[in-house]
């Protein structure tokens, strides 16, 4: 029975407070992973332009070539 004095059992409170720092914990992470992971990244635009640079430099594509991949990369 429940009455003006009830206290809960502190073990029950000890794992609600664990509880709610593992959520708030693990939500920044899944924030944090989000923006990460779906922003767009200058880098891998980076990588794919330097790809192209080396590929350019070696002959296996033409510079008409080159220049469409390249725009097509930068677009995104």
């Amino acid at each position: 029975m429940m009455g003006p004095g009830y206290m809960m059992d502190p073990t029950y409170m000890g794992w609600m407070m664990i509880g709610s720092v593992v959520f708030w914990i693990l939500l920044v992470a899944v924030a944090i992973f989000a923006v990460v992971r779906l922003s767009p990244s200058r880098e891998r635009g980076a990588d794919a332009v330097a790809t192209l640079d080396q590929r350019l430099a070696r002959g296996e594509i033409d510079a008409d070539e080159y220049t469409s991949r390249r725009n097509l990369i930068l677009s995104h």
